[in-house]
């Protein structure tokens, strides 16, 4: 006794197989004894044909094969939509200043941003945002005072969001010691052209975008202790942004 087949479409249409390789285009069909019943969407009429002469065995396929890649689709779109819905809570945690947070499970730090300073042959004055460093040929260092962060860490993965004042270069920047003063960048200036070149020591991190403009980062590998910076940054401005911090022992 044949099983009787009630096909209610999502999709548009499907196609009845017929065993010589020809199909009819339906939106529904049902086997009734030796018969097959179809409502055509060619003609927008029922109709029917010879039981032994559909191919039943491939129309079932194709339809669980549509049903299986609807079934996929759908999964796909609602776990973008459930990304997109966790991004936009997660990027609401974090305030709208720029500036930088770290992360501790659900809280949320701000760091304060570092008094960075233009050494030169010159002398030593405050670095202002936005402002190009003084054109004079040779070696700029930018520097922090002391040769220790307040902000001691004990976690060597830290995790933090960084909100960008401009569209700009960003990471994690390991610090050199010198006597009295930790070393966040060297500015190479080129004489004649005044062509200004960054040397930061990046670490490399993971970042991931969670808005316009707002970023988490952390390191790919634990970080050995010492002296450590978040740093935003324009290349060959030497306009940079600093908030450091320590990895305890």
């Amino acid at each position: 006794m044949h099983r009787l087949w009630l096909v209610a479409l999502l999709l548009a249409s499907i196609r009845l197989y017929l065993k010589d390789g020809e199909y009819h285009t339906v939106r529904e069909y049902k086997v009734e004894g030796d018969r097959v019943r179809y409502y055509s969407t060619e003609r927008g009429e029922w109709e029917e044909i010879p039981l032994e002469i559909v191919d039943l065995k491939r129309t079932e396929a194709e339809i669980r094969q549509r049903e299986e890649s609807r079934k996929q689709e759908a999964a796909l779109i609602d776990a973008e939509e459930k990304a997109e819905r966790d991004a936009r809570r997660e990027a609401a945690r974090v305030p709208v200043h720029p500036g930088v947070w770290l992360v501790d499970g659900e809280n949320l730090t701000e760091l304060k941003q570092a008094e960075a300073k233009l050494a030169t042959s010159r002398g030593r004055t405050v670095l202002k945002i936005l402002t190009p460093v003084p054109i004079v040929a040779g070696k700029v260092t930018v520097e922090l005072d002391g040769e220790t962060s307040s902000t001691v860490l004990k976690n060597p993965m830290p995790e933090f969001y960084i909100r960008l004042r401009e569209d700009e270069r960003f990471g994690i920047a390991r610090l050199a010691k010198k006597k009295g003063v930790r070393v966040v960048d060297q500015i190479s200036v080129m004489p004649v052209t005044n062509e200004k070149f960054d040397e930061i020591d990046l670490v490399e991190i993971f970042r991931r975008q969670v808005g316009d403009g707002l970023y988490k980062i952390w390191p790919q590998k634990p970080l050995a202790p010492g002296e450590y910076a978040v740093v935003e940054y324009t290349e060959g401005k030497g306009n940079v942004q600093v908030w450091d911090f320590t990895i305890g022992k």
